[in-house]
């Protein structure tokens, strides 16, 4: 993993997604005292997960490390490992893979994530744990916390915010930091 400066001060335990009012696909991530807006899935958020659905998973889920686009985004301040998202790295989303849910290395013929996006979501993204410690076929892959598209529109079912506040986050996170979309 790649170093980065590690954030002063302490970490969060505990961040916090709440749904909009009136709104299944935007969301408020809660760290600590600072609320933010997110965008989540295009189904909303589902306690029922399922690969492809594109809802958002309601459940507690810690952080484990992170990527990032070095050539794109450059000196992010957190305790949270991170690594530098090279050409060959993928996520596969391929349910009858060994490799379901999991980051795999081009070439790579199942269906799969590219991590090095043209479109920037992935420049900072974080590896929530879903489905990734004890993987069980068809209950969601690649559940990340990610940037977002413009206009806050929905995700494939991660959590995702914009890069100001995703830089203002970041110095308080660590590993196993939850993650509690509620």
């Amino acid at each position: 993993m790649e170093k980065t400066r590690a954030g002063a001060g302490r970490g969060a335990s505990t961040i916090v997604v709440r749904p909009q009012p009136g709104k299944k696909t935007r969301a408020l991530v809660q760290v600590g005292p600072m609320t933010v807006p997110a965008a989540i899935g295009r189904s909303g958020r589902s306690i029922l997960k399922r690969e492809g659905d594109g809802a958002t998973p309601i459940a507690a889920m810690k952080l484990l490390y992170g990527f990032t686009r070095g050539d794109n985004v450059r000196f992010l301040r957190t305790a949270l490992p991170m690594r530098r998202i090279r050409r060959d790295m993928l996520w596969c989303d391929e349910p009858g893979n060994s490799n379901y849910n999991r980051l795999v290395k081009a070439p790579f013929g199942p269906s799969h994530e590219e991590m090095r996006r043209s479109d920037g979501l992935y420049d900072v993204c974080l590896v929530l744990d879903w489905n990734v410690r004890s993987r069980r076929r068809h209950r969601g892959s690649a559940i990340f916390f990610h940037l977002i598209r413009p206009g806050y529109e929905p995700t494939a079912g991660c959590v995702a915010v914009n890069l100001r506040d995703m830089r203002r986050i970041l110095p308080l996170l660590r590993k196993g930091t939850t993650v509690r979309v509620v």
